[in-house]
């Protein structure tokens, strides 16, 4: 037997090695259609929403730093690696802008074509009916006394508000006289979809300009209808925040002045509302110094100009009067903190310079400086010597106070708080404390050289804002016009009907007696298509013109 050569074994063609631009083109492609599916712009979204917990729960230093820099000093290792990673500045720090940079290029990436797509299937003929509609999941068949023609004219009449489709024919196998009917409706769900998500890059586009170009700074001011505070530099407040684009310089000009505060509280101390009167000038009345009155209070703000000034708070400012030795008087007033917020138990502290000319000396004048730090009670309760509040209403004022008399750091220049004295000197010697006492409205401490200091009452200060956001009305339109995309694309159903209509083949039938198959399918799972398929067959196949008001309004 003769051995069979078997042929030799074809080699596979080897595969062409794309080119480095090619390979650097379709991973930029890959790289882009990943970044604008919908699934990243969800990851992204969750990830900006948890990347912003650290800047609720952190102190930040827009809104605090003094407390950004106690944070850090108590945890030198720790505060130092989170201040690295700016998570004192979250919503300025460069994962947080990657993130919000990152999530509008993917919504964006995402929506423009989804745009297109609407667009063309707004222009695209209704699809032609299935060949057979009893695999649809709504079916019905029946036969009514009309001709095709007429029954055709009466099922347009009755599908107003659907865009419909005239065929004739259809089937795998077309009856004499066949007519299809095709009828969409439910287009509005795509486009509240789309109205979504473009009013989601609007109002993400609207914050971002609000913190770039907008500014926020917050002012105590006695309300004892003083001079007030205007607008002029940031450093008129206490505490400024502007935007990345803006250094302050070019702030609307506005003054306030704040008349009087008033609380409304409840028996058991709660605070029911905060009212300020004030006397504002914005715009032309600088020119014309003309004052407006206007009132403010929790939740409603005075708007001017583009600007907003909000009241956030409220205190107690106590006024001593210290007479020197000479007899020259120095009077001051100044807000103290609230340590309490029930009961506005509050603490601070005064400094007050001798006169000029008292002591030639410089030294010897530091030497006579005067220092005050306490607490102050608007309604005053004592445990023995021991001073606390009972209510937060001023109706029974009085003080417990320690009076220092030495240099208070003045003259350093360097920054001290307003709340306390500066403990380094008092250890030092530098400031010596000459009483501790509790006085109440008129009632004074006289100290060894013959230095008298007086407790003249306490008046209320309030805490102002003002507030510069020029896309917040922007902010507003775009979360209104998400709301209702998001209440169009819940409850608008798209679905689709068939009508198969073509004369019946019954001989002993008379010849006006058509045979009418109707279809329906929804496009997404919805809830009620059935019973809304039923009510819509019935109507269609009884000779009533009156449309369901239900069905057309969507």
């Amino acid at each position: 037997m003769s051995e069979i050569e078997t042929p030799p074994r074809a080699e596979p063609a080897p595969v062409p090695r794309q080119s480095l631009p090619g390979r650097v083109l379709a991973a930029v492609r890959n790289t882009w259609r990943g970044l604008t599916s919908m699934r990243t712009a969800l990851v992204l979204l969750f990830l900006l929403a948890l990347a912003a917990i650290p800047g609720a729960l952190l102190p930040q230093r827009s809104l605090n730093e003094g407390k950004v820099n106690d944070y850090i000093a108590n945890r030198p290792t720790l505060g130092s690696w989170m201040d690295k990673l700016e998570l004192f500045d979250v919503f300025g720090s460069f994962w947080f802008t990657a993130v919000y940079v990152l999530l509008f290029i993917s919504l964006v990436g995402c929506i423009l074509p989804r745009c297109v797509e609407h667009a063309k299937a707004l222009r695209t003929r209704p699809v032609p009916a299935p060949r057979n509609l009893a695999r649809l999941p709504h079916h019905r068949e029946d036969r009514v006394d009309e001709t095709p023609e007429e029954l055709v004219a009466r099922l347009s009449t009755q599908l107003k508000g659907w865009r419909l489709e005239t065929r004739e024919g259809g089937g795998r196998a077309p009856r004499e006289g066949e007519i299809t009917l095709s009828a969409e409706k439910g287009y509005l769900r795509e486009l509240g979809n789309l109205v979504f998500h473009v009013s989601l890059v609007g109002l993400l586009v609207a914050i971002a300009a609000g913190k770039l170009l907008g500014y926020e700074g917050n002012v105590i001011v006695v309300a004892n209808d003083g001079p007030g505070f205007c607008t002029t530099s940031p450093a008129v407040f206490d505490s400024f925040r502007a935007g990345n684009t803006q250094d302050g310089t070019g702030m609307t000009p506005l003054c306030v002045r704040v008349k009087d505060f008033t609380a409304d509280y409840l028996d058991n101390g709660q605070a029911e509302m905060f009212t300020s009167n004030i006397a504002y000038q914005a715009g032309s009345d600088l020119d014309t110094n003309t004052w407006r009155d206007s009132q403010l209070q929790v939740n409603h703000p005075l708007r001017v100009e583009g600007d907003r000034v909000y009241l956030q708070g409220h205190g107690y400012a106590p006024t001593f009067t210290v007479t020197f030795p000479n007899g020259q008087t120095r009077t001051e007033t100044l807000q103290w903190q609230p340590d309490d917020p029930t009961t506005f138990l509050s603490s601070g502290a005064m400094r007050f310079d001798p006169p000029g000319g008292m002591y030639p000396d410089t030294d010897e004048r530091r030497k006579n400086q005067i220092a005050i730090e306490g607490l102050f009670a608007p309604t005053a309760q004592f445990h023995g010597s021991l001073l606390s509040s009972s209510f937060p209403a001023i109706t029974d004022p009085a003080v417990a106070i320690d009076i220092y008399k030495g240099d208070t750091g003045l003259d350093t220049g360097n920054p001290q708080s307003i709340f306390s004295l500066n403990t380094e000197l008092i250890n030092q010697g530098r400031l010596v404390k000459q009483d501790r006492v509790n006085l109440k409205p008129g009632e004074s401490s006289t100290l060894p050289d013959g230095t008298q200091v007086r407790f003249d009452g306490a008046v209320d200060f309030v805490n102002v804002q003002v507030s510069h956001d020029p896309a917040q009305q922007w902010v507003l339109v775009s979360a209104l016009t998400m709301m209702a995309g998001l209440l169009v694309s819940l409850l608008v159903k798209r679905r689709r009907i068939w009508a198969r209509i073509y004369p019946a083949d019954d001989s002993d039938l008379d010849s006006r007696r058509t045979v009418v198959e109707l279809g329906g399918l929804a496009r997404t799972d919805q809830a009620g298509w059935g019973d809304e398929f039923d009510r819509l067959c019935t109507r269609l196949l009884t000779d009533d013109p009156k449309p369901d008001s239900q069905e057309n309004q969507r």
